[in-house]
């Protein structure tokens, strides 16, 4: 196959590079945002009397909401577009996470039943102070949905096809740095000034990103600090659709092999970064006895190191397109890799010491940076420009509502064993099982690609 045209012409401006820094901090303070009630678990549990199912409660409320935050959000930037979404978003979340710190306000030693009969759930009674963090928790993750399929969608318009996994990965490290500087932070901030007041500052952080945004930010094909030769090269290494508007009907999505590719994959290896976000510091605490700070800085080492997966992941698939290597074999070579970079996990609970545990947890979260670099730009290989944000949104729909499930069922796990073996055991096959589906559905990826209809041959 021939490459684009962008992959053999040298890059006349780096403006963009820009743009994706703008990406990576609002990644950085979105997962710092999500990432403190992992951290003070221990904390929050002891002082407000909470269980493992008490906890599991408030941590799946979170990504139930942020399922079809995700969904809504991804259509939502499709609809307004990111200029304007983006921005809308990282408000309404930055004020959802300083309303944690309002629980602190709710007596600790009432109850509350909450009714689920609609659901055919019944009914379970959870202390008032899980209920109001249900409740931020709810808010938080419906405004945070719409951030990774902004950022896709922002990926797709300011990048050309061999740079996308490269871009996304750069700005998917914001992850890590956000969560990185989390549980570095909030022990010493929990420790200076009390739970409340950590959620306040880290909610703050969101208003200096919005001045940022609203500085630098503009469409490429307005943005007057662009040049004209920078932007012909990003025209230059996009697909034929790009250029196209395309409206894609909501519905008409479930159509496509690529999507549905792309969902399956979402519900059996997306799940799997949540062990990490709300349950690896409780994991090493449990398994080594560490205190609140040590937990932090064991669990910003993982982070550490799985910071580099993303960018990693990123360079490996570009490098090989640009190399000569076909789309479909890059990408899927690189996701092979991944994959199997996941499987020493099981044998994390098993580890005699508290730094090759996290190492090998550290190794199979770096593996899922670059797996998801690669599996976000899996989208805008194979669908209209359009039609990106809304399947990057239902794809996490369906990813963090299975996660949801997913804690819950940990929470009761954890409950009735006390023990992470039989978790980290599953996690280490459902990489290999979503790329086996993802390759079964979408044998090859082309370049540029019409997005295929499921039914067709």
């Amino acid at each position: 196959m021939n490459p684009s045209p962008a992959s053999t012409v040298a890059s006349p401006g780096r403006f963009r590079w820009a743009i994706c820094a703008l990406l990576f901090f609002s990644v950085a303070l979105n997962y710092i945002d999500r990432n403190i009630i992992g951290i003070l678990k221990g904390p929050l549990s002891k002082e407000l009397g909470w269980s493992e199912t008490d906890y599991a409660h408030i941590a799946s409320a979170f990504q139930f909401a942020y399922a079809f935050g995700y969904l809504f959000g991804g259509r939502l930037m499709d609809w307004i577009g990111v200029k304007r979404g983006l921005p809308f978003a990282v408000l309404l979340w930055s004020l959802a996470a300083g309303a944690h710190g309002l629980c602190s306000l709710l007596p600790a030693n009432e109850t509350l039943t909450l009714s689920l009969a609609w659901l055919s759930l019944g009914a379970f009674t959870v202390p008032v102070t899980v209920f109001g963090f249900m409740a931020a928790r709810i808010a938080l993750g419906l405004a945070e949905g719409g951030n990774f399929p902004g950022a896709i969608k922002t990926v797709a318009e300011w990048f050309p096809v061999k740079e996308r996994a490269l871009a996304t990965g750069l700005f998917n490290a914001g992850t890590n740095i956000g969560a990185i500087l989390c549980p570095f932070a909030v022990p010493r901030l929990y420790a200076a000034w009390g739970w409340p007041a950590t959620f306040y500052v880290t909610g703050a952080l969101g208003l200096v990103w919005l001045v940022a945004w609203l500085w630098i930010y503009e469409n490429p094909e307005k943005h007057p600090r662009l040049s004209a030769a920078e932007r012909e090269y990003i025209r230059s290494g996009q697909p034929a659709t790009a250029e196209k508007k395309v409206s894609v009907p909501w519905l008409s999505l479930l159509g496509y092999r690529a999507v549905w590719a792309y969902i399956a994959a979402s519900i059996l290896a997306g799940p799997v970064w949540n062990i990490y976000m709300f349950f690896l510091p409780d994991f090493l605490q449990k398994n080594f006895q560490l205190d609140l700070v040590a937990v932090g800085d064991w669990t910003a080492v993982f982070y550490f190191i799985a910071s580099f997966g993303g960018v990693a992941g990123g360079w490996l698939s570009g490098r090989l397109i640009g190399r000569g290597w076909s789309l479909n074999l890059a990408r899927k070579l690189t996701l092979l890799c991944c994959a199997l970079a996941v499987v020493p996990i099981f044998l994390a609970p098993s580890m005699p010491n508290v730094l090759l545990t996290v190492l090998i947890v550290g190794l199979a979260g770096s593996a899922h940076q670059g797996w998801s670099a690669n599996l976000f730009s899996f989208v805008s290989d194979t669908m209209p420009k359009a039609a990106i944000s809304s399947v990057v949104g239902l794809g996490g729909f369906v990813a963090y509502f299975t996660g949801g499930v997913m804690t819950e069922v940990i929470g009761l796990i954890l409950q009735k064993t006390g023990s992470y073996a039989s978790i980290f055991a599953a996690a280490s096959l459902l990489y290999l099982a979503a790329l086996l589906v993802l390759h079964l559905l979408v044998p090859r990826i082309g370049q540029p690609v019409p997005p295929a209809p499921f039914s067709s041959p």
